[in-house]
C-alpha cells in the first residue's frame, strides 16, 4: 500500500522549518509543534541526511528526520507585505510587519518603494 505522507524533502542550512516532536506527540503531550532553523545538515555514510534544529525558543534538536519536518517558505512569511494594500489610506488594515517594512524603506531616503523583486 503507497505512503500517504509527504515527500521527503531536502533541507538546507538556514531553512526555517515547522518541526513535530514525534514522540511528545504520540504521548499527547503539548507544545509538540514548533518553528525552528535549520543549523547544520548531518549526512552519514549510508546516504541518509538529518538535520540539527535551532528552535526559535532557544536550545537545540540533534539529528531529526526530514519526515518531521516542513519547510516554511519565505514567500508564505513575506505574503502580507507583498500584498499590502497601498492604496489604503488607514494603515491600520494593513499587518504590524507591512507597517515596519513599509517605514523602513520609506524612511531612508525617497518615498519610493523599492522595485519589487
Amino acid at each position: 500500500m503507497p505512503s500517504t505522507s509527504a515527500a521527503t524533502t531536502a533541507f538546507k542550512v538556514d531553512d526555517y522549518v515547522l518541526y513535530r516532536d514525534p514522540e511528545r506527540f504520540w504521548r499527547g503531550e503539548p507544545g509538540h509543534t514548533f518553528v525552528c532553523r535549520v543549523s547544520a545538515v548531518v549526512r552519514f555514510t549510508s546516504g541518509e541526511c538529518r538535520y540539527n534544529l535551532l528552535p526559535l525558543t532557544g536550545g537545540l534538536i540533534r539529528e531529526v528526520q526530514s519526515d518531521y519536518m516542513r519547510l516554511l517558505p519565505p514567500v508564505d512569511a513575506m505574503h502580507d507585505i507583498d500584498t499590502a494594500p497601498l492604496s489604503e489610506p488607514d494603515t491600520g488594515a494593513m499587518t504590524p510587519a507591512t507597517v515596519a517594512w513599509l517605514r523602513q524603506h520609506l524612511g531612508r531616503d525617497s518615498s519610493v518603494l523599492p522595485a519589487r523583486l
